[in-house]
């Protein structure tokens, strides 16, 4: 039975760690139950743009993360991508929606052309043709023509891409309320409460 508080969350290598790391706190706050997936260029970058120490195997990440946001047994499970033998990688497993964020341009393309060389790429094709929520998260800019054409080819696929271009009409006056604005809109596309950014005609006061 699909399990619409069960998530496969992805990091990648692309840049914006800060919202991948939030959105994995908030997901957690919110009792979800997480597949982590890590690939390696996630930690270099994780390494560059958080002050997280992450260790390298995915138990001890899983470890790490549970005890930083305070998680509870079983609530979190992490994957390295060539672990073939985790749920995400089959049709039969329960997770009602993945997210890749942040994902590369590399990752996306691999995704829209069906590659399945990593469990990453292999997690999002099983979303794809079990028609079930697939979002993913693009931090690249500008956009080539090559980037376009893989981006459209997912949405007519049913996949969601959401690049992370912060609003500023709430007057952001940090760098935590520029990522707290793209997890709160992908929180609201997973149906999950959060108070982390304002709605548009709401007093933010």
């Amino acid at each position: 039975m699909i399990d619409n508080k069960h998530i496969i969350l992805a990091f990648t290598g692309a840049s914006g760690a800060p919202y991948g790391v939030r959105l994995l706190e908030q997901l957690l706050k919110a009792d979800c139950r997480v597949d982590l997936l890590f690939s390696k260029a996630a930690h270099m970058v994780f390494a560059m743009e958080t002050d997280l120490n992450l260790p390298s195997r995915p138990a001890d990440i899983c470890g790490f993360f549970q005890e930083r946001f305070d998680a509870q047994v079983d609530q979190l499970r992490v994957y390295g991508r060539e672990d073939w033998t985790a749920p995400a990688a089959s049709g039969s497993h329960t997770a009602k929606s993945m997210l890749v964020c942040p994902c590369t341009m590399g990752t996306l393309a691999a995704i829209a052309h069906g590659m399945s060389d990593n469990l990453i790429e292999r997690a999002a094709d099983v979303m794809i043709k079990e028609r079930r929520q697939l979002i993913l998260v693009p931090r690249e800019t500008p956009f080539s023509a090559i980037h376009l054409d893989n981006m459209h080819k997912l949405a007519l696929a049913g996949v969601t891409i959401m690049p992370a271009n912060p609003g500023f009409y709430y007057n952001p006056s940090s760098i935590d309320d520029l990522v707290d604005f793209i997890v709160a809109r992908l929180l609201d596309h997973l149906e999950v409460e959060h108070d982390l950014a304002p709605r548009w005609g709401n007093d933010p006061n």
